[in-house]
């Protein structure tokens, strides 16, 4: 590709907006469908609060034309700043639209879901479709990013085509949040996508996201066939955050990072300015609290990073009060959605298998306060029969640590 013009990297500086104030490495909250939704996020935010958060993909049409209660993955709290919309599609002049949307809705920035393996997503060309068509991904970062700066100029939502309708909704959701209003600002454009669609074709690829200049790309480390088989190819990360530093764009890997110590080994081994957290952090909230202590380990080889191991008690509180905040901010009857984040809270400690398997079957946040109590009780009770002799019977029975 060449070396990178100078306009290329102060382009990149000039919109770069929150990004440029984040401490390096980068430590973020990633985003992923059906899990990150706004009770999920707001409880990171307040148990560990990342560097930066994703919301959940959201389909640019829905955004633009879709019935209110699908706007739910766009409902956020000022706890989670910086936070960034993330959405999907394939139409550049509907990306132009949603892009005033977000903005209209105060986020900090506007991410571009180039990764979702989703077969639905991918055959219809959004998500990571959209490798196979750089052609099209580029005019829909430069609709996206026209968009921001229309907005940031005094375009209205009426102004760029959409119904008054859709407006109000917008207003109302804004006043719900209770935040300030939006500031006629651009916001930083983003991009998260994967190494391949079949194939690993990560520097060509990378080259052409590259082009447009977006302020950060986040790179999970597999193929779109590979779903999330197999391990995350780190070196192809590598690669790809080889090309970025000739530019002012920020790299981030992403994949199989489980802990902040496997975080740290990343950053060291593969030069990536940031890593964002996926699956590590389900039924870990608090998995960002030693974020500062992992910053520091990266340039410390023999510094080692403990993962933060709350009590029992405190796992449960944070439990319950996740619950009671999906219940607070999406419909109550979405409820069902909340009990696979209830499973992963149950691992490690005693009987966490029985706890788990009636927490999914949980329908709300008194279901889930009920079955604690329950467990609590029937906790206490087999301490006191072991504190009494053993016989052979109570040491067959006694619980192993799930």
């Amino acid at each position: 590709m060449g070396s990178t013009p100078t306009c290329h990297v102060s382009l990149v500086t000039s919109h770069a907006g929150f990004w440029s104030q984040l401490p390096h490495p980068i430590i973020g909250l990633a985003p992923m469908d059906g899990v990150t939704d706004a009770p999920f996020r707001l409880t990171v935010a307040t148990q560990g609060r990342p560097d930066v958060i994703f919301t959940e993909f959201t389909s640019v049409m829905d955004v633009c034309r879709g019935p209110a209660h699908l706007f739910s993955s766009l409902v956020y709290s000022e706890a989670e700043r910086p936070v960034v919309a993330q959405l999907y599609g394939k139409d550049p002049d509907v990306f132009y639209q949603a892009a005033h949307i977000v903005c209209e809705l105060g986020f900090d920035g506007l991410d571009i879901n180039m990764g979702c393996p989703s077969r639905n997503v991918a055959s219809s060309g959004s998500g990571a479709g959209l490798i196979r068509t750089p052609d099209l991904a580029h005019e829909i970062m430069r609709a996206a990013r026209q968009g921001i700066a229309d907005w940031a100029a005094g375009r209205s939502l009426t102004d760029a085509g959409l119904k008054e309708s859709r407006a109000e909704m917008i207003q109302a959701m804004n006043w719900r949040r209770g935040g300030p209003p939006a500031v006629r600002r651009a916001i930083p454009l983003s991009v998260k996508t994967r190494i391949g669609y079949d194939t690993i074709i990560v520097e060509r690829w990378i080259e052409h996201l590259l082009a447009e200049q977006p302020v950060a790309i986040s790179v999970h480390g597999r193929t779109l066939e590979q779903m999330y088989r197999g391990a995350a190819d780190w070196s192809a990360i590598e690669r790809a955050a080889q090309l970025a530093r000739k530019t002012g764009t920020l790299l981030l890997g992403n994949g199989d990072v489980q802990s902040l110590q496997d975080l740290v080994q990343r950053v060291r081994q593969h030069g990536v300015h940031g890593v964002l957290v996926g699956r590590g952090a389900l039924g870990e909230p608090w998995l960002f609290r030693n974020k500062e202590a992992a910053r520091a380990a990266v340039s410390d080889p023999a510094r080692l990073v403990a993962s933060e191991s709350p009590s029992r008690e405190e796992r449960f509180r944070v439990m319950l009060d996740h619950a009671r905040q999906y219940e607070a901010l999406l419909d109550r009857q979405c409820f069902p959605r909340m009990r696979k984040h209830l499973g992963w809270y149950c691992k490690g400690f005693p009987s966490a298998a029985a706890l788990r398997a009636a927490m999914v079957r949980a329908s709300s946040s008194d279901d889930v306060a009920r079955l604690v109590a329950d467990y609590q009780a029937g906790q206490q009770a087999r301490q006191q029969t072991d504190a009494a002799p053993l016989t052979v019977s109570a040491v067959e029975t006694a619980v192993p640590v799930v």
